[in-house]
């Protein structure tokens, strides 16, 4: 595009596609030669008041001269990025690079650039200008650019904001009637927060006019009943949509003005008004058309339920492709393709745009699933149960994401960690597109909300249709790393409903601590053993025996609760049968009135063969005693709602209110369909099978301690004699010589020095004088090594001879040695002082290409090569990570004392742990560190052996500027 005078080609990966703040896309790329035409449009809309704030004077219209400055760029020292939506710039921001005094400069020896901004009137306020200034600040430092100034007239104060708000530590000086703004380039903690609360509000915005349509058009309905078309559309007519339905079909007759009593049309452009959602249900090869049109009529997002595309192989993946990039064109989001639809049961809303026939009850559980299938199985199964086990429990809102070409889960998480509708959030997940992002994300929601996750496809390549990064971790690290994020991960969906369901409606525990009571004594010790098998600490059962009353369970109950050792409760429950047996109804009224005395602590109940029990339980019961004034409701795992504080009751919601005056209500068949029961009543779980009812609590246990912790979170310690510019030095020489390399010796020992981790010296032997030299040199006692790869760190194959305590034992050893493998030039023989005695351990850090920079921790040897004992965690780690890093793994008692042996330093071991996620994380081009063995003594710790790999970094990551996944 540019011409040959130009230093640099086209820098295509500084393309790039974002949400805006009202929730729509624009794509930002870099200006070109190309692009005169389109800046003198641009300009020609622009007030003459946004104008003369960009020029400090009164500039009706550009000069030839102008237009070729603006539009000829080196992509070095002048830089100019415009926002687009379509084929229109609606924003444009340029930098060029100055010297001393403000003059044009060249060359990384002047690293600051001025730079300005202008954007479309009719586009200010949606955030053009900030997105634009996160992408030409990653562009800036790309360039060696360290410092922006702007200078900005006093009056023009949004652009001001911008500046100020973007959270880069700033200098500000008012000289001549203009406000200077100098500000570096580095990000902070704080402009890193801004920049991730501007994405939260823009993705969770991008999903809501999504979910939330005011109007919806369901394009490809049918004239006749059934098709894929028409189904939805009677669906959502069905559900009772609060907005205004449009079916759209090109093939109507002429004049046809309704079908089926709604409002028809032949094209969504015939739509006399605003469109906020269309479904579109059409075959793949007409879609383009549709898109085309619903962008021409400003339509805000797409779902596509249209199957045809990357599922169906690399004609269909293409396609695919290009109907993201079309959609993005015209500043529009899709759900799909081969999206089964979306659900949201707010009774302001009432949106079931999908294929399942039945709106599902209205609740606090949000559901995303990857797969139509998993999805409509999640829906049966948490409608039968949300009405069997816990009556009020059911969904906020249900995304299926199809091939999940645009609209991921990281976008429905931003959506519910602000959406006061949904307490519980449970996702199906057969990939992850950005899992350093998806990690970020659910960290953020699993403080405020649990956050269950059940993954398919844990073992193989993910579906045809999703495109993502391949990643080289085990599936293991990958669990252990969601789990570091706060998520509590499942392997079912039958154990994702489990938890779902509990954590919806019962409060925390506050410990592992389990009280077990029930009318049989086997059912009760079988609870006791799952509880110990899942890592509870059960009290024995108290058997109440099969002659029990409603009153004695009652009663037990509420000793339970009330007892301080005790953090929860598991019920167990057989029919009884004879003169005087419980009945379902009384005993569940019996346990829920003692729960509401205690509300707590969770309660579950395991029952067999007790259909009616779980029917009675789930209920409401408008007489069961409130709670008392003093204790006031306790919130359930979910938190409070917006606008509510713990202990007080907010206004009633519209369904609320609605529910709260018509008493029980009842569903399309006649059945009354269940009303919420009173404030800080809990519905209470009940569970066929005693190992589910406990494998939900110790998730539901794991979760509150985790919850505990990261409300405390730790800190990322700093080192005084970390020499961080010193290894970055070195670094940037060392990639001068190539692409990726392994580092030498020598370098190795030099890098990690720089950040105070220190590697015994090993010399090399050929030759048995070569080793007594090498011994003198370091000093008696040594080890003798042979470093082959074969043979190195295999201690149990023979290749290490320790403590040898003079040349005589060294010359014999390194004769054994070569006897039994070869030469010295197979073995490659080297000679390191003795270290401590101790406990042989690994540490390794990795750039995963998906994941991110994650580091290691295990046991050297049999324990992490065999057992694949290893834990892991996400870098940057605080002190508190390496804490529970050292104690993760099943070996950890080896570290300290186990069977009488002497515990070792394990804080100087965590110390050497946030050293190497120190220099890891300050350098991205570190894409590999091992340190193996790390001896860890009872004072110190010694790194006998390390190895580092170094690469260019990538371009851009999850710190730089937003952006979707390209196309």
């Amino acid at each position: 595009m540019q011409t040959s005078s130009d230093r640099h080609e086209y820098p295509a990966h500084w393309e790039a596609d974002v949400v805006l703040r009202d929730g729509g896309t624009a794509r930002i790329r870099p200006i070109t030669a190309d692009d005169a035409e389109r800046l003198v449009s641009f300009y020609e809309q622009v007030s003459d008041e946004s104008k003369y704030y960009r020029f400090f004077a009164p500039y009706p219209r550009l000069s030839a001269k102008d237009v070729h400055r603006f539009t000829h760029h080196d992509f070095v020292d002048r830089v100019g990025l415009a926002a687009t939506v379509g084929d229109e710039f609606i924003g444009t921001v340029r930098y060029d690079r100055i010297g001393a005094g403000g003059r044009p400069a060249a060359g990384a020896d002047a690293d600051e650039a001025e730079v300005a901004f202008l954007v479309q009137d009719a586009h200010q306020g949606r955030g053009v200008a900030s997105a634009l200034l996160e992408h030409i600040a990653a562009v800036a430092r790309e360039r060696d650019i360290r410092r922006f100034a702007a200078e900005v007239l006093p009056a023009n104060t949004k652009m001001i904001k911008v500046f100020t708000d973007a959270g880069y530590t700033q200098k500000r000086s008012f000289e001549d009637g203009v406000v200077r703004l100098e500000f570096g380039l580095e990000p902070t903690d704080r402009s890193l927060a801004v920049q991730y609360a501007r994405e939260q509000r823009a993705e969770a915005r991008s999903v809501q006019r999504l979910l939330a349509p005011g109007a919806v058009a369901v394009i490809g309905t049918g004239r006749t009943p059934g098709g894929v078309g028409r189904s939805i559309l009677d669906n959502i007519r069905d559900g009772g949509f609060t907005g205004r339905l449009y079916a759209v079909n090109g093939a109507l007759p002429e004049g046809q003005k309704e079908l089926d009593g709604m409002p028809a049309f032949r094209s969504v452009r015939d739509i006399d008004g605003p469109v906020d959602l269309a479904v579109v249900a059409v075959p793949a090869d007409r879609v383009p058309e549709v898109v085309a049109e619903c962008g021409e009529h400003d339509v805000q997002g797409l779902v596509v339920v249209s199957a045809g595309y990357a599922e169906s192989g690399p004609e269909g993946r293409e396609r695919q492709r290009a109907l993201v990039r079309q959609a993005r064109s015209f500043g529009m989001r899709i759900i799909g393709p081969n999206s089964f639809g979306v659900i949201n049961t707010s009774p302001e809303v009432r949106l079931n745009a999908s294929l399942a026939p039945d709106m599902p009850r209205a609740g606090r559980i949000g559901l995303f699933a990857q797969s139509g299938a998993i999805g409509v199985a999640l829906l049966s199964r948490l409608h039968r149960r949300g009405g069997g086990v816990t009556g009020v429990t059911g969904l906020s809102t249900f995304v299926s994401s199809g091939n999940r070409a645009d609209v991921s889960g990281n976008d429905v998480l931003q959506y519910w960690y602000e959406d006061a509708d949904t307490d519980v959030a449970l996702m199906y997940l057969e990939s992850i597109g950005n899992p350093r992002k998806f990690t970020r994300l659910a960290r953020r929601t699993a403080a405020a909300k649990p956050l269950v996750v059940v993954q398919g496809a844990r073992h193989g390549a993910g579906p045809r249709g999703h495109a993502v990064r391949a990643t080289q971790l085990p599936h293991a690290t990958v669990s252990a790393l969601l789990r570091q994020a706060g998520v509590i991960r499942v392997d079912t969906i039958t154990e994702l409903v489990d938890a779902g369901l509990l954590l919806a409606r019962q409060p925390l525990p506050a410990g592992p601590r389990v009280a077990i009571l029930g009318n049989s004594e086997s059912l009760g010790l079988l609870t006791y053993d799952a509880c110990l098998a899942e890592g509870l600490r059960p009290h024995p059962p108290r058997d109440l025996t099969t002659a029990a009353s409603a009153a004695d369970f009652h009663a037990a109950l509420t000793r339970a609760l009330a007892d301080d050792t005790s953090d929860a409760v598991v019920v167990t429950a057989i029919p009884s049968v004879g003169e005087g047996s419980v009945g379902d109804a009384a005993l569940a009224e019996a346990l829920r009135s003692a729960a509401a005395e205690q509300p707590t602590k969770p309660v579950l109940v395991v029952h067999v063969e007790l259909g009616g029990l779980a029917e009675a339980l789930s209920a409401a019961t408008s007489t069961a005693p409130q709670p008392g004034a003093a204790s006031g409701p306790v919130p359930p795992a979910g938190g409070t709602r917006t606008g509510e504080r713990t202990g007080e009751r907010a206004e009633p919601r519209a369904g609320e209110r609605a529910r709260a005056d018509k008493g029980a209500e009842v569903d399309d068949k006649g059945a009354p369909t269940p009303v919420p029961p009173p404030e800080g009543v809990h519905p209470i779980p009940a569970y066929p099978a005693a190992e589910r009812a406990v494998r939900a609590l110790a998730q539901a246990v794991a979760y509150g301690q985790w919850r505990r912790e990261a409300a405390e979170p730790g800190k990322v310690p700093e080192y005084e004699d970390i020499d961080e510019r010193g290894a970055a030095a070195l670094v940037h020489g060392l990639l001068a010589r190539g692409q990726g390399l392994t580092l030498t010796t020598e370098a190795t020992c030099e890098l990690l020095g720089a950040y105070g981790i220190h590697v015994h010296r090993a010399l090399p032997a050929p030759t048995p004088d070569a080793a007594a030299g090498a011994a003198r040199t370091l000093g008696y006692p040594v080890a003798l090594k042979a470093t082959a790869p074969h043979l190195r760190h295999r201690a149990d194959l023979g290749g290490v001879r320790l403590d040898l305590a003079d040349e005589e034992q060294l010359r014999r050893a390194y004769a054994e040695l070569t006897e039994l493998f070869g030469s010295a030039q197979e073995l490659r023989p080297v000679v390191q002082r003795m270290a401590p005695r101790g406990v042989d351990t690994v540490v390794r850090a990795v750039i995963d290409p998906a994941a991110g920079a994650v580091l290691s921790f295990g046991l050297a040897g049999a324990a992490s090569q065999l057992l694949g004992d290893m834990a892991h965690r996400l870098i940057p780690v605080t002190d508190r990570d390496a804490t529970s890093l050292v104690r993760s793994i099943r070996t950890a008692p080896l570290l300290f004392g186990w069977r009488g042996s002497a515990p070792v330093d394990t804080p100087a071991l965590e110390e050497l742990l946030l050293r190497v996620s120190r220099l890891v994380h300050d350098h991205p081009e570190v894409v590999a560190v091992t340190l193996e063995p790390v001896v860890v003594a009872p004072h110190g710790v010694s790194v006998l052996g390390a190895s580092v790999r170094l690469a260019p970094p990538p371009a851009r990551d999850d710190h730089g500027p937003r952006t979707l996944p390209a196309y």
